[in-house]
């Protein structure tokens, strides 16, 4: 796989996800280095004057004023990462590692962090070497950035802390020796500029967009199965609709689910079917799939600025000989986008839910009960809609808005901060929630397409069916359903 490359400037969600995921390596951009150099050597220019630099030569948050001495400046950066390691629960992913140390590595790559370029090349040699830092989920209030789980990445660059390599997780300091890379002493400013931003919340959001994007696809698949499945009319989705409201997303929706029943035998069968109209979680698809896709746009274009955006404090610009003490760090952007991201995928699942309800449900549906052919005996998919039912209600509880609350903090010198990386987490809770829901859809609407032979479903919907059924069978009687969700969300997974 090709490299990704770091300037600071052109990181893509895709670049994000290729190292997140599929363990593409990183270099820093020949033109990054410059710029790393330029802003390192006006910070150096500062500690030598003995100008009074907040960040540089002075404490942290409420502690600003106090003046720290030249001797004491290296000291100082190592005691910030000691005492900011204090986030709890349980821990991210080292796939969710990958990202948070790659979006670092990159904000720092801009050129405006005044660390030095070993600073940034041992972050990237931790990434090529798979190793990943032991990071606690909770304790970031998401400004001034992810202070408490950034200090759990710093931490084995000093020689402190845990990591997990080769399979095992060890101090980082012994895994450092095992890989042949260096500790750091940090120097001034660099504690700082490792631990804050907005890099935890933010890669914990790019992943959750990007599997959220792959569900709007799905449910507009798993949406028409269950179209066919329960004898519904695309009528609803013909473009004369959409044409009248002009959202892009529901207008996209609408041409997915005319492409998939396209050709349908089970369509041509029922075309007289005494129905006027169909409930609205088979009509409205492309009302509310294409919200969904409309928000979703607007939620990677915020995240698409943030991951090439410097997001430390303070910020350094030589060029204007200034050090700029701001609030680039403060998270609200991806705190407001990561509720966004959270209320729409929620309504994915949520209407998918309702389908699920109505395949099950012989009035509606006209499909035996519980979608099994000798139901009592058997409860067929009686459970499937329940589990869909207690995955959606969760998701309500986990829709509030986190970044509706704040809590001031660092003896009030903090004193608005964004809780963005509590959204981030809980928009990537409401999308794996959504994935099982539309897992079990496409199971229940698979089954329904059972009862509708000999008829065949439509020329995009029959291509998902087959794929379903090559994989898992048809539920002729009880059976644990849970290993065919496995393989269902396998198959999503791969994109079918």
């Amino acid at each position: 796989m090709k490299p990704v490359t770091i300037d600071g400037d052109n990181l893509s969600l895709e670049d994000l996800e290729a190292v997140a995921l599929h363990g593409a390596t990183v270099k820093i951009h020949p033109r990054a280095v410059s710029k790393i150099k330029k802003c390192r050597k006006y910070v150096e220019k500062i500690v030598n004057t003995g100008e009074t630099v907040y960040g540089i030569n002075t404490g942290f948050g409420s502690l600003c004023r106090k003046r720290i001495s030249k001797k004491d400046i290296e000291k100082l950066q190592e005691n910030l990462i000691l005492s900011h390691a204090l986030s709890v629960g349980p821990v991210f992913s080292e796939e969710e590692v990958r990202a948070i140390m790659l979006l670092r590595s990159n904000v720092l790559a801009k050129g405006f962090s005044g660390v030095r370029l070993q600073v940034i090349q041992t972050l990237v040699e931790m990434i090529n070497k798979s190793m990943h830092p032991m990071i606690p989920e909770k304790g970031s209030v998401g400004a001034s950035g992810d202070l408490a789980p950034l200090a759990f990445m710093a931490l084995p660059m000093i020689g402190k802390g845990w990591v997990f390599y080769q399979g095992r997780l060890m101090e980082g300091k012994r895994a450092f020796k095992k890989a042949g890379i260096s500790p750091l002493k940090l120097s001034s400013k660099e504690g700082l500029a490792l631990i804050n931003g907005t890099c935890v919340m933010t890669a914990i959001g790019v992943l959750s967009l990007l599997k959220a994007e792959r569900l709007a696809e799905f449910a507009d698949m798993a949406g028409a199965l269950s179209l066919e499945a329960a004898l519904c009319t695309p009528a609803a989705f013909d473009p004369n609709i959409q044409k009248v409201r002009k959202h892009k997303g529901q207008r996209k929706s609408a041409e997915n689910l005319v492409n998939l029943t396209r050709g349908s035998q089970i369509r041509e069968f029922h075309k007289a079917c005494p129905k006027v109209q169909d409930p609205y979680s088979f009509r409205c698809m492309p009302q509310v799939h294409g919200a969904v896709r409309d928000t979703l746009s607007y939620v990677r274009s915020v995240l698409e600025i943030e991951i090439n955006s410097a997001t430390d404090n303070p910020l350094i610009f030589p060029d204007e000989g200034k050090v700029i003490s701001a609030g680039n760090f403060h998270g609200e952007p991806v705190a407001l986008a990561s509720d966004f991201l959270s209320i729409a995928v929620s309504e994915l699942a949520s209407i998918s839910e309702r389908r699920i309800a109505a395949l099950i449900n012989p009035a509606i549906s006209d499909l035996p009960a519980a979608l099994i052919k000798e139901p009592g005996l058997n409860s067929g998919f009686m459970m499937a809609q329940i589990v869909a039912a207690s995955l959606v209600s969760e998701n309500k509880c986990l829709t509030h808005p986190a970044s509706v609350d704040s809590i001031p903090t660092s003896i009030d010198q903090e004193d608005h901060v964004s809780m963005g990386t509590i959204a981030a987490r809980k928009a990537r809770e409401v999308v794996n929630n959504a994935e099982d829901v539309l897992a079990i859809e496409f199971l229940a609407a698979s089954q329904g397409i059972d009862f509708r032979s000999p008829l065949k479903p439509g020329i995009g919907t029959g291509k998902i069916y087959q794929k379903i059924r090559g994989r898992i069978p048809p539920l002729i009687k009880d059976r644990i359903l849970v290993l065919d969700l496995v393989k269902m969300k396998e198959l999503m997974r791969k994109g079918f």
